[in-house]
């Protein structure tokens, strides 16, 4: 599988903070990939060194196999980003700075009105085309800011926290436009709202304290933080008789809440084979469920450690 984007033990520092510590993932091409962590967490400086706005300490980060810092003109053409507080010029009007846009980017002028038609429609902008960006809600500056990620029609977008500002219904227009995305291009979508990030991404990676804690889809994350393959049985009120039998069985048990027992299976068992084992002992089984674990739960697991003190001093803001 081709990758988009290749991160290699990045590193970046401010004097005495280290923002980016060692970090390394790969993003393949045609996925969305979630990229979480809370506010400081370095996010957002590892996303300005994959586009071009500030070089890495050390390591290496590549574009469709472009170095960002060796080759950075290559790599950047191939980027939509958009970034956390869109920079726009508040005296041009949305259809002006479409096409100003464009154009910096080198579309050619027979395709400039079509692309720029496309990405109003997509961010939904019909309404605001002769509108001055300086008038627009926070919102709609968004989406101004995701039709100039879309307009050059890149390969790979990069959205950090994209949906900042918007209500209810323009976050989900947001969310179903990048879902639409996937396997048309490459996204990465940077958030600390878990519940939009475990929507549309195939994949995520956790960051925290600019150490990457985790990465991959939620089965792997699961798998790794030790909730896949448990199992919750219920045999009547009292649970006395299904530990005792388990316990006889060498399973290891515990009892998570009135006759409801967690059970986790052997490496190689599986959840239908120790029900067939409970039905043929004559227990009671009245519920047999597997368990699984939230992006949510995993990711407060991850990131419970407290930040350190002298960091958020050092930072002073979200990273």
């Amino acid at each position: 599988m081709s990758e988009a984007i290749r991160i290699e033990h990045l590193v970046r520092r401010f004097h005495d903070l280290v923002a980016v510590d060692d970090v390394s993932f790969d993003v393949h091409a045609g996925e969305v990939f979630g990229f979480l962590g809370p506010n400081g967490a370095g996010k957002s400086t590892t996303i300005r060194i994959l586009t071009g706005f500030l070089p890495a300490t050390s390591g290496r980060a590549e574009i469709f196999g472009h170095d960002v810092a060796r080759d950075s003109l290559a790599a950047r053409r191939l980027i939509g980003y958009l970034p956390e507080n869109v920079p726009l010029p508040l005296d041009a009007r949305v259809d002006e700075y479409l096409e100003f846009r464009a154009r910096l980017k080198g579309v050619a002028t027979r395709e400039r009105g079509g692309r720029r038609d496309k990405v109003v429609a997509q961010c939904g902008l019909e309404t605001m085309r002769r509108r001055i960006l300086g008038q627009l809600s926070r919102g709609y500056r968004q989406r101004v800011g995701l039709a100039d990620a879309l307009i050059a029609d890149p390969p790979l977008l990069v959205l950090d926290e994209p949906t900042g500002g918007l209500d209810p219904g323009q976050r989900q227009e947001v969310l179903d436009l990048v879902g639409r995305l996937k396997g048309e291009r490459t996204v990465l979508f940077s958030s600390h709202v878990l519940a939009e990030v475990e929507q549309i991404s195939s994949r995520v990676a956790i960051i925290q304290h600019g150490r990457l804690l985790a990465v991959g889809s939620k089965q792997e994350l699961e798998e790794a933080e030790g909730r896949q393959g448990q199992v919750a049985v219920s045999a009547g009120p009292d649970s006395s008789a299904l530990l005792a039998w388990l316990d006889g069985h060498g399973h290891l048990a515990e009892i998570a809440g009135e006759g409801v027992v967690h059970v986790r299976l052997p490496a190689e068992g599986r959840p239908a084979g120790l029900l067939a084992e409970l039905v043929a002992a004559g227990l009671p089984v009245d519920r047999f469920e597997p368990l699984t674990r939230s992006l949510h739960e995993i990711f407060l697991e991850l990131t419970r450690t407290p930040v350190p003190a002298s960091a958020v001093a050092a930072n002073g803001s979200s990273a």
